[in-house]
């Protein structure tokens, strides 16, 4: 199987859209047989959900997303575990072990943009990673 962590340096990022990249990981029997550094490759409606099934993910993992996008993911069969903050080497040994949940969105759907696109602010501050 296949997990993405939408990734900022070497956190997870607050915005699964946004991301400057997604790290992805191939899991074989609990171990990580391969992970890789994939680019964003646009933040519009469907693309990502489309552009992380072709490298057959079935996970994303994620700081915020909201409620649309997770409907565009389910279509793709891919789950979507939100709410994850910190290190991506800590969320995959979270992930690993059984221990990494689902939470809260980080970041509040406001101004009736959502989460999508056109949101140019968001309510989560930008160098707190701790959420």
């Amino acid at each position: 199987m296949k997990i993405a962590i939408a990734t900022d340096k070497l956190m997870v990022a607050p915005h699964f859209g946004r991301c400057p990249s997604y790290t992805v990981v191939e899991i074989d029997k609990h171990q990580i047989k391969e992970k890789k550094i994939l680019d964003n490759p646009g933040h519009a409606p469907g693309v990502i959900p489309e552009f992380l099934k072709q490298h057959h993910v079935t996970v994303l993992i994620t700081g915020g997303i909201g409620g649309r996008a997770i409907e565009l993911f389910e279509q793709y069969k891919i789950g979507v575990i939100s709410g994850v903050n910190g290190l991506v080497e800590n969320v995959i040994g979270d992930y690993l072990t059984g221990v990494l949940k689902s939470g809260d969105s980080i970041c509040a759907p406001g101004g009736g943009k959502g989460y999508g696109i056109d949101k140019e602010e968001c309510d989560h501050d930008e160098n707190d990673h701790t959420h």
